[in-house]
Parts: structure tokens; sequence; C-alpha cells
């Protein structure tokens, strides 16, 4: 029997939203969920639902990032799912349940004819749908006619507009403070980085926005790098970050001297050379570089969870644009407990630039260092249950913490979940961010699946718990009831000759936890570290 992953109840319901509408008698029809709340995972959901009901699903999107997350995701939420990818040279559209393609390559009309059979369009990064060849695809394939269509978005502004022309009704949407009161999102906070000699007044506005390269001259002529690194070590020394400037050589100047401050930085930007890209990606997933900064080329697509820290050294008008680069820190990490937003600010100015009250649909005002949960508690002091919590106490938000299921580290750091003698484990992948599952027992040692695909890692997560509560259900589960009786003597003998310390008072739970990082520690650290 076809399975995939579980969705949030906040995902089901977009899902029904959109059938909904659709049986309304909707064709195109949107669902706004904020950067980090899982737009792909429940698009992925949405395909493989129709597919069931004999239904081909085409996903559009603008960016090689996007076609491929896009598809790695649906593929790791529903790997019943045949899925080809139609981008430049590639054209895989044939004997596939799910096409996802580049909207660009689809403007050829000989490469969108050659497509048959979508009964489905999902439109990602929705706000871009009002480009004329967003609408030339949609209208071929019917969505003005007689094709559903779907389009998922953080948000629903694009400064030229057009947006209302091809999505009739935001049919579901999901506030960013849902999200944090939920624990979906990290609370996050602002501070404000004045650079005293930068006019922003003298920058002059194209298309809704601060031009480009006059705002990277002004930055350049105010010195802002310095003020920045001044900023970054004195606030986020500690953070995993990512820095957004308008230009490559802004990118190039804010990592120079970031670097000098012992912040170790690199820079990316579009015409990178892909090689040079995969590495540098790989060494900020591995910690070797704290930093990275870009010329606008992360603000979609780019999945790093741990990140903690955005600088905006690119002020903007644009709450769409400031959205997408304050999600890309939103996302939960073991051990982070918010995120931080630098924005950078002139010592005045005639715009009105974005701030970290657009990222919320409430009309609040976020104090300087303020957070938003805070912000929100401030305007109205029942709002969501959960959000005081989060403003207050700063919990760690952990993935693994996180989970019913039990998951334990071994000293070496390796990621597990102990299901009798049998042990589910996660080691890296060869793409940064991406995660592969192991099995573990004492009579066939490690074994990997067959086949073996790389997810990002909620997604290895969640299919490594699968497996173990399909194993044991009751050791795997960290709320079984056996945890909370007194440790066995069976189990305190073992201890005592593992020379294992127990504190005193441990439950049999905690004395089992304690064994199975023993164990698993010699059995899975040589070989996750070879891996």
């Amino acid at each position: 029997m076809p399975e995939a992953l579980p969705l949030r109840p906040y995902q089901r319901a977009a899902i029904d939203a959109l059938r909904t509408g659709w049986q309304a008698g909707g064709l195109r029809l949107a669902v706004l969920l904020p950067t980090g709340s899982g737009k792909t995972v429940v698009f992925s959901h949405l395909a493989a639902e129709q597919h069931a009901r004999g239904v081909r699903t085409l996903v559009l999107a603008h960016r090689d990032e996007l076609i491929q997350q896009a598809a790695g995701k649906i593929r790791a939420v529903a790997p019943h799912l045949r899925v080809g990818i139609v981008k430049a040279e590639c054209d895989e559209h044939q004997d596939v349940d799910v096409v996802v393609a580049s909207v660009q390559t689809l403007a050829n009309p000989r490469r969108r004819e050659a497509i048959r059979g979508i009964g489905l369009v999902i439109v990602d990064e929705a706000h871009h749908a009002a480009a004329p060849t967003y609408i030339d695809v949609l209208k071929h394939f019917g969505c003005f006619d007689s094709t559903p269509a779907a389009g998922f978005t953080a948000t629903m502004h694009r400064e030229d507009g057009g947006l209302a022309d091809v999505w009739e009704r935001i049919v579901y949407t999901r506030d960013i403070l849902e999200m944090i009161a939920d624990r979906h999102l990290v609370n996050v906070r602002g501070k404000a980085v004045r650079v005293g000699g930068l006019d922003l007044d003298s920058v002059k506005t194209r298309h809704g926005d601060l031009q480009d390269g006059q705002l990277a001259r002004a930055l350049d002529d105010s010195n802002a790098a310095a003020v920045v690194a001044d900023a970054y070590t004195e606030y986020a020394a500690d953070r995993p970050g990512v820095v957004f400037t308008p230009t490559v050589d802004t990118a190039k100047s804010m990592a120079d001297v970031l670097n000098a401050r012992g912040i170790r930085t690199a820079t990316v930007w579009g015409d990178m050379p892909r090689d040079e890209r995969t590495a540098t990606l790989k060494a900020y997933t591995d910690g070797s570089i704290q930093v990275l900064s870009n010329c606008m080329v992360l603000t979609e697509g780019f999945d790093a969870p741990w990140a903690s820290c955005a600088v905006i050294a690119r002020p903007t008008k644009s709450a769409s644009l400031y959205v997408q680069m304050v999600g890309r820190v939103l996302r939960p990490w073991h051990g982070k407990r918010d995120a931080l937003v630098l924005d950078v600010m002139g010592a005045s100015t005639r715009h009105k630039l974005a701030t970290l009250a657009d990222l919320t649909e409430r009309d609040l005002v976020v104090d300087d260092g303020e957070s938003l949960a805070a912000a929100a508690l401030d305007d109205d002091p029942d709002a969501l249950p959960g959000l005081r919590a989060v403003a207050v106490d700063w919990q760690d938000i952990s993935l693994f913490d996180d989970s019913a299921v039990r998951w334990l580290r071994t000293s070496g750091g390796t990621w597990f979940v102990p299901a009798g003698d049998t042990l589910y484990f996660l080691v890296s992948g060869e793409e940064p961010g991406s995660y592969r599952i192991r099995r573990s027992t004492q009579a066939e040692g490690v074994r990997a699946p067959s086949p073996d695909p790389e997810y990002p890692l909620e997604f290895a997560m969640q299919w490594a718990e699968l497996y173990a509560q399909r194993s044991a259900r009751s050791l795997a589960t960290r709320g079984a009831g056996w945890r909370q009786r007194p440790p066995s003597v069976k189990q305190l003998n073992y201890c005592r000759f593992k020379r294992i310390p127990v504190p005193p008072g441990a439950t049999a739970g905690e004395v089992s936890d304690l064994q199975a990082v023993q164990q698993a520690s010699a059995r899975l650290d040589s070989y996750a570290h070879a891996a």
C-alpha cells in the first residue's frame, strides 16, 4: 500500500481548503504559509493524493534550487511517486507521475506541448506567477479554463501588481505568530544596525524598491561593512548566519571585513561555478564557515535550519523580499533558541522600509531588540496559547528533543533511535544538509536500505521513527509507561558491570537511555565517522 509521511494538522487543513475551493468552482487557488512551514511537504502530499485519484501533476518553479528541492522532497515524502525533471537539457516527462519543471523551459511552446495529461498544476513561490511566462504556461495547461491550479508562497506581494488576475482566492493562510506559538518556527527578534553615514534618501526607487547599484554605492560610501562586522561580533558572534546584500561586490566586501574580525565568512552569488558553490555550502553545513554573504541568491530554496542570524544589508521597501530573507533563519534546529535579525539602517530616511512587523498580518509595533512574540503579547496579552512560553522562557527548540520518539545521541554525536537490539541512526549524505538512514543489529551489523536515498533532516528523522516504531513501539516511544518505573535489578547490574554511572533516583527509562548510549557509541560511531 503506497504511503507518505504524515501531515501536521495545519498542512492537512491547507489541502482540504484547496479541495473545498475547487469543488465550489474555483480554479486558481493559493495557500499562504510562512517560510519554514513546509509548503513543499503540503504540495507533495497533494500530488500524492491526486495521483491516487488518477491525476498527473505538474509543479512549476523558476530556479534550479527550487526545482531540485521540490523533486527531492516529493520523493522523500512520497517515495512511491515517480518524479521527473524538465529543465534545459533534462526532459524527464514520460512515464512519471509528477513533472517538476522550470517555467523558463516551458516558456518554449515545443517543450510544454510535449507534456501531456496534466490534471493539476502547482506553482511554487506563487508570488512570481503574474509574470508573462507563468501566465502563458498556466493558460497552455488549461488553468484559466478547466485545470485546477494551486499556488504556494510565504507572501502574496508583488510590487508591479497583477497577482489578483492570476490567483482568484487565498483559501488558506497561517500567520507566523501561530507557527511560533506552536513551535514550528522559532521566535525572532530584531536589532537595528545604524550606519551614521548611510544616506538612503539619495537612493532612487525602481520597480517599487531601492535600486541595487545606487544602494550598493551608498553602503560602500558609508563604510557599512565595518559597522555590520562590529554588530555581528557584538550580538551574534556565536551564531551561524546569512548576510543579504544588493550586489556581488558588496557581498564580497562584507565577507572580507567579517573575516578580518575573525568571523569565518564565504560569499555565494548567482553565477558562481556549481562545484565551488557546492563546496562552499558544504563547508557551511559542517561548520567550517560560520556566515554566508550573498547577493540575493539565498532568498528562496535555501534550506539551512541551523542558521540563526540574518543580516539585512539590503534595506528594502518590499515586504515580500524582507519576509523571504528573514524566513531563512526561522526553522527550528537542535540547540537553537531563537533567530536574530540585524537590520541595516541609515541615520534617517524618507523611505518606508520593511521591518520585523511585516512578518505578520497583525498590526504590531516591534521595538528595537524586542521579539516578535513579545510584541504580539504587548498588543494582546491573550494572543495565541503557547506564545507566552515562547516569548518568556526561550526554551531550546529541538527537532530531536521535541519528537515523541526516543532520539538519543552517542558519545561521538550520532543521533539514533533504540528499538531493542535494533538501532536506527542517521549519517550525513553527500549533499549539504542531507542525511541517510542506517539500521544496526548485533547479528547483522550496519545495513543500508535499497534504494538508499538522501533526505533533508526532518524527513530522515520521520522515516527512521516510522521504522523504529514498527520494530518496537514501546521501546522507541519517549512516553511509554514502563519508562517511569524504578530500574530493574538486571539494568542496575549491567550498568555496574559496564561502569556506567547511574544518578540517584533514575527511572527505568533513564537507565535504559544510559545503556543504549553506551552500546550505540561502541557500535555506531566508527561507522558514522567513516561514512
